[in-house]
């Protein structure tokens, strides 16, 4: 007992290099060997899963990227996600950029799902129009008018020389909007200037920091769920496999056969993980520098 007391008083004063190479290890751990950690779908991202896979065939989805590095690990997962959830399903997608670091995000998730995935065609299957300064500006812009502010897109090509925008002449003309967001402008943008004018269905997928203040337009009917931080992209991914594994709904012959990529390539699952073990190796330090405090002040009160 007395050896465990003395144990407990040093924890005290422990070097904070030793807790930082601690958590270190406990976060690499996980993401060199993923932990098969039990998934529970939420009604939030069940929600969006929903709003989008009830979309018909051929439907015009537009996708806006408002993220970049820093946030990368908590968006970038839903995005490559929720374009295999599209594309599985043989949807058109526009995408945009409202934010400067979107343009990388956008080129990146594209490139992997778009192209070496499932082989579409760009400017036929997809389309990335770029980034364009302006904030809610641009928003307002393309309620009017996409040629007026996206007269090219991010390859240089008039966007009359494209044919999946031939159809397309403003907002209203797109069948859902789902808003990558890390902040402003971002999701809520997308309600007020687009969605809630034109009655195109909203729905957003965003850090977890910004779940409050996206529930009163869930709650209302003016957004369409969210994709909530790491925990509901790891969701989304799960439900996108699911759907493909369980064969249910509108799925295409080729997304059947990427199902074993999409079961291995799920790297929401694998951080997700790494977060929980985070999480949990930080409440034991707390608990037990807790106990050292009260182990140490009691001694401290025989003397």
């Amino acid at each position: 007992m007395a050896k465990i007391t003395k144990f407990l008083e040093k924890l005290d004063s422990l070097d904070r290099r030793i807790i930082f190479l601690i958590i270190g290890l406990v976060v690499l751990f996980p993401l060199l060997v993923p932990l098969d950690l039990p998934i529970e779908t939420t009604q939030l991202t069940e929600d969006a899963f929903n709003a989008i896979d009830q979309l018909p065939q051929e439907a015009k989805v537009l996708v806006s990227f408002e993220y970049g590095p820093s946030t990368k690990p908590e968006l970038h997962p839903m995005a490559i996600g929720m374009l295999r959830h599209l594309f599985s399903k043989g949807n058109k997608v526009i995408v945009m950029c409202l934010w400067p670091d979107g343009l990388f995000m956008a080129n990146e998730a594209l490139e992997q799902v778009a192209h070496r995935e499932f082989g579409l065609q760009y400017g036929v299957d997809y389309v990335n129009l770029g980034y364009r300064p302006g904030n809610e500006a641009i928003i307002k812009g393309i309620t009017k008018s996409f040629e007026a502010n996206f007269s090219i897109d991010s390859k240089g090509i008039s966007i009359t020389k494209i044919p999946i925008m031939h159809d397309i002449q403003t907002a209203k003309d797109v069948d859902f909007i789902f808003s990558l967001s890390a902040g402003y402008p971002g999701a809520i943008e997308w309600v007020l200037y687009a969605g809630d004018p034109l009655k195109v269905p909203v729905s957003s997928g965003n850090t977890s920091i910004q779940v409050n203040q996206l529930l009163p337009y869930v709650k209302s009917g003016q957004m369409k769920g969210i994709i909530a931080g790491m925990p509901g992209a790891t969701e989304y991914e799960t439900m996108v496999v699911e759907k493909i594994k369980n064969n249910t709904g509108l799925i295409t012959e080729h997304a059947k056969t990427l199902l074993p990529v999409f079961e291995t390539e799920r790297n929401a699952k694998k951080f997700i993980g790494a977060q929980s073990i985070a999480h949990l190796a930080i409440v034991i330090f707390i608990i037990l520098g807790n106990i050292s405090f009260f182990v140490k002040r009691k001694n401290q009160r025989k003397y």
